[in-house]
């Protein structure tokens, strides 16, 4: 009977697989039955660290300044290598917090089923980029956010026996500017191990300085069409670039949506993102 319900399993596992590989990975929830962790809750309570210092960085106006990280950890978890997202805000690059509120409902959702999250400071630009057209200042914005993203990912990876973190499963996500860093660092996975993550998740953004190239990170884009500020155009353009380097991208798209619709399709965002971070993630082989 253990054989026949082991081989049933197996079966379904393979039946599932095979769906995404078709490309429906974002709407194919983990199989099993019971309560599965990364999937369901496994508690009820998240433990917030406020201001962690993961870095220093020289900013534009040539001021040092602290990068620093609110840490979401399930409570009571004794887990020892669980996967880590870190998280980047909007704002233009000029404006905006780690304690915008789309991000903390985003980090407390996964918290709570086992991950740990983080959601980063980084330098801000005061111009940041802003409608009137590309600027250099603007352009270095986005490197410095890429590259304090960066320094997110190493410092974590090095302090992950602190953390309990699976240093293997690392991912992103942002919202606006931040989802712009995020399709960059998935982007700029094959360079180099250290910053490398598994996948990356983008609210209302594009890869905007970065190409993709075989070996980057797969990328999951929820996007609405009448965006007028991150441009649904460039979603789709991000798309087909990775998909012409052999780099997994996916986009969910909303008719008529703006920028940032988070609230009107919020279960969307928190389940295509925990379903496509299970499938890219490995998370069925994780710890638990």
């Amino acid at each position: 009977m253990l054989a026949l319900k082991r081989g049933r399993l197996a079966s379904i596992v393979l039946v599932f697989a095979a769906v995404v590989m078709a490309g429906c990975e974002q709407y194919v929830a983990p199989p099993g039955s019971g309560t599965i962790r990364y999937r369901d809750e496994i508690v009820t309570a998240v433990d917030k660290t406020a201001d962690v210092q993961y870095g220093s960085a020289v900013n534009q106006q040539n001021v040092t300044v602290n990068l620093l990280a609110d840490i979401y950890r399930p409570n009571g978890d004794t887990v020892a290598r669980r996967p880590l997202v870190i998280f980047v805000h909007g704002g233009s690059f000029c404006c905006g917090s780690k304690t915008s509120p789309e991000i903390v409902d985003e980090a407390n959702y996964l918290a709570k089923r086992g991950y740990v999250t983080a959601s980063i400071s980084y330098r801000l630009s005061p111009g940041g980029c802003a409608a009137g057209g590309v600027t250099l200042e603007c352009i270095t914005a986005i490197i410095q956010a890429r590259e304090d993203a960066q320094t997110a990912i190493s410092w974590f990876r090095a302090n992950a026996a602190t953390y309990r973190i699976d240093t293997g499963r690392i991912a992103i996500a942002g919202t606006s500017a931040g989802a712009i860093t995020a399709a960059d660092v998935a982007f700029a996975s094959s360079a180099d191990p250290a910053t490398a993550v598994r996948a990356a998740v983008s609210l209302s953004g594009a890869s905007a300085l970065q190409t993709p190239n075989a070996g980057d990170a797969p990328l999951l884009l929820f996007h609405g069409t009448a965006d007028i500020v991150v441009p649904f155009a460039w979603a789709q353009n991000t798309v087909t670039a990775a998909t012409a380097a052999n780099v997994r991208a996916v986009l969910t798209q909303w008719e008529g949506a703006g920028h940032v619709p988070y609230v009107g399709h919020r279960i969307e965002i928190l389940e295509q993102t925990r379903n496509f971070l299970w499938w890219h993630m490995d998370l069925a082989h994780a710890a638990t």
